[in-house]
């Protein structure tokens, strides 16, 4: 199965989207498909037996174009020459209104194109002008049309079938008038085509810069990197581009430059600023062994730094893809405006063909019921309905890309808000996870130093926090590390392995249970657990030959971030797999009332298993290795990360800071989104009640009637007016850092 994200030419509203989503899905190969309108991309998987030159041929054959592959570095030629294409366009639709329009409002008239001395100069010239923008909007007019004949019309059948009617009743005018019929002069339609394309083109443009603006977060992201990178040679440094990197060179980074590629640090220690995918200004001091991320700042020192991600590889194309592929992914409630076009513009359609028929009924000129026609078909366009949804998630998507908040899909910031429980992990997620070694209890015989050797080379084989402690004990004090033979992972009681012939547990007091032991050392353990320690036992041959307390210390953003979900009325929890008088001096604190202690990780899945059956909505909050299960059961998983491992988490939201008051921020951007997304629904609905009744022509008692040119331009407003809307999320308020 592959995956291919493919830009798409011609979409104007969700009627579009929906309809070339409805048609690739039939085809045989394509397995599923997600197009995104504001992005105007499809998110295809399909199966390697068909290729992207064929799923071309699809997206044509719907009526839309395929624009390539998506590229986060592509060129904006085409928009350069859409722009230029449109102020010609606006030239002469200025004309048009001009020619048609100046003796209404007594400006002067051009003397050869007066309609009353040259009736058949006056048509034709307008029919001129029609035909060249019948040819600027084809795209629209093909799009209407094919739409059609696949049974999926959009907001372009609409468009189609009023300009086709207005130009073939106007060619029969003008043929009148060569007939020397010359009342039918008064009968033209050719300027009201002419506005309707430019101010539907209009208002694509508009669209266009509006949606540009909603994904400034993933062009920062694209322009984070610099272009150049210092390699350090033989011979000195070398100034070199970015594609000639490969893995393993070493780079230089003085102050004020930018870290080329994803790497470590071999040599120099300093400040960097990571902000641009952390959110945090502070900056993170990096030393030899440590990562570092392309595009970070180095503010105050020389470093060398062996490359290591390249690319696409890199963190920063890794944000930049979950970005994209979540702004591609669409919201529960978004299915509300599909629905509603489904079956929208077919009664629309419906609609215009029985105002049409009534109008000629009830003996109406030809004229009156042709305009009232083709008013209704305009301004039903379901342009603002379509717009609704999608732009509110990318504007959202691209909020909390730029505040260190990777979602990774659409539902969740629908879904955020309805939390109503919070459960945390303890270890490196309410703590740092920087866990150091504070006492050791040596019963055996061995130094120390030999009895920590023992324990580290078991350790080395873990990646869970406590055993970083011993790595890092193991390099400060330079330890020799020990053969380990038949090492295993006993989940949520400890480590097994065989060094010198000898079995060597490591681990909680578990342990014991498990090995079915008498735990002889209670008195050193309770030492240990007042004083805030995790606690690791070490048996070797069913003996105990050590007790090592392990401390870590708690973020500082845990506090205020319990406090501020309290606030907002969220029941929080901890779940730790470490023993309950360490939890309970924690969570004392820190605030958090309720604790469940020495659960494995299977355990942690069963207590968020229960609390979702009994109706509560929950988000897991881990470091994302062993909390996988319970992050994937959850609502909601949430993984804090090193900023630089962001592919393989189980997670549905990544945060890259430590900062945890990112999570509350979460919840705040999904319930002003989704009260956004509500109130664009209420005016894109409201915008169709309101103004297809004055269409049709139910108010003309009152002296109030529509036009095509004004049916055009309301729609275009209605449109604008979701946009600003939407916008304003832009602002959205987030909690202050401290």
């Amino acid at each position: 199965m592959a995956k291919v994200i493919l830009n798409i030419g011609g979409m104007s509203c969700s009627a579009c989207s929906a309809g070339l989503e409805k048609y690739l899905k039939k085809q045989l190969g394509i397995k599923n498909v997600t197009v995104n309108l504001v992005l105007a991309q499809a998110m295809i998987e399909y199966e390697e037996s068909i290729s992207v030159a064929k799923i071309s041929d699809y997206i044509k054959e719907a009526g839309f174009k395929n624009l390539g592959v998506y590229d986060s570095r592509q060129m904006t030629e085409e928009r350069q020459k859409n722009d230029g294409q449109f102020i010609f366009a606006a030239i002469l639709a200025g004309l048009t209104l001009y020619i048609s329009m100046a003796h209404m409002i007594y400006l002067p008239i051009i003397p050869f194109l007066n309609m009353h001395m040259y009736p058949l100069r006056y048509a034709i010239t307008l029919g001129i002008l029609s035909i060249a923008f019948i040819i600027y909007g084809f795209d629209i007019l093909k799009s209407g049309y094919q739409n059609f004949v696949h049974r999926t019309p959009n907001m372009d059948t609409l468009v189609s079938i009023g300009v086709g009617a207005s130009f073939t009743y106007s060619i029969f005018s003008t043929i009148m008038i060569s007939n020397r019929q010359l009342s039918y002069v008064n009968h033209l339609y050719f300027e009201s085509i002419v506005m309707v394309i430019f101010f539907i083109k209009l208002g694509r443009l508009i669209d266009l810069k509006s949606k540009e603006k909603t994904k400034e977060a993933i062009k920062e992201l694209v322009q984070i990197t610099p272009n150049y990178a210092l390699l350090k040679t033989g011979k000195g440094e070398k100034k070199v581009t970015l594609d000639t990197i490969k893995k393993g060179d070493i780079l230089i980074a003085k102050p004020g430059m930018k870290v080329a590629v994803d790497g470590i640090v071999v040599k120099g220690n300093g400040h960097f600023d990571e902000s641009f995918i952390t959110g945090e200004a502070i900056p993170v001091k990096k030393e030899v062994t440590c990562q570092v991320v392309a595009g970070s700042i180095n503010y105050d020192c020389y470093i060398e730094y062996k490359a290591e991600r390249i690319g696409k590889e890199s963190t920063i194309s890794e944000i930049v893809r979950l970005v994209v592929e979540a702004t591609n992914t669409k919201a529960p409630i978004s299915g509300i405006a599909d629905k509603v076009c489904n079956y929208f513009v077919p009664f629309i359609i419906v609609s215009a063909i029985l105002t049409l028929g009534g109008y000629l009924l009830l003996g109406y000129e030809l004229e009156r019921a042709l305009n009232s026609f083709v008013s209704v078909l305009v301004i039903a366009c379901p342009c603002a309905l379509g717009l609704a949804t999608p732009l509110a998630i990318v504007v959202s998507e691209g909020l909390c890309a730029k505040n260190g908040i990777l979602v990774k899909s659409s539902e969740v910031l629908e879904n955020a808000h309805k939390i109503d429980t919070v459960v945390f992990d303890k270890t490196g997620t309410l703590t740092y996870g920087n866990l150091k070694i504070s006492q050791v209890y040596n019963y055996s015989q061995y130094s120390d130093s030999q009895l920590l050797a023992i324990v580290t080379s078991i350790e080395k084989k873990c990646s869970h926090p406590i055993s970083k402690a011993f790595l890092q004990y193991a390099v400060e004090n330079d330890l020799s590390f020990q053969e380990v033979k038949n090492f295993q992972n006993m989940a949520g009681i400890g480590l097994r392995g065989v060094i010198a012939q000898k079995d060597i547990y490591i681990g909680s007091d578990k342990l014991f249970t498990t090995l079915n032991l008498k735990n002889t050392k209670k008195k050193d353990e309770s030492q240990l657990l007042e004083q805030g320690n995790s606690i690791v036992y070490v048996i070797e041959n069913q003996q105990i030959i050590g007790l090592i307390g392990v401390s870590d210390v708690v973020r500082d953003s845990a506090r205020e971030v319990v406090q501020l979900l309290q606030k907002k009325h969220k029941k929080v929890l901890m779940l730790t797999g470490d023993n309950e008088k360490v939890a309970q001096k924690i969570s004392s604190n820190i605030g958090i009332e309720k604790v469940i202690a020495n659960v494995m990780p299977k355990e942690k899945t069963e207590v968020v298993r229960r609390l979702m059956q009994d109706g509560g909505k929950v988000m897991m909050i881990g470091d994302g290795i062993n909390d996988a299960p319970s992050l994937a059961m959850a609502d909601i998983g949430v993984s804090i990360s090193s900023g630089t491992d962001i592919a393989t988490s189980s997670a549905d939201v990544i945060l890259m800071t430590n900062n945890l008051v990112r999570i509350v921020d979460l919840i705040t951007i999904s319930t002003k989104t989704i009260t956004n997304i509500k109130q664009n629904l209420f005016w894109a609905f409201f915008y169709n009640i309101c103004m297809i009744p004055i269409a049709i022509g139910l108010f003309h008692p009152f002296h109030f009637m529509m036009n095509p040119m004004v049916a055009s331009c309301a729609m275009t407003i209605s449109s604008i007016m979701v946009m600003i809307n939407t916008l304003r999320l832009r602002k959205i308020q987030l909690e202050k850092r401290n």
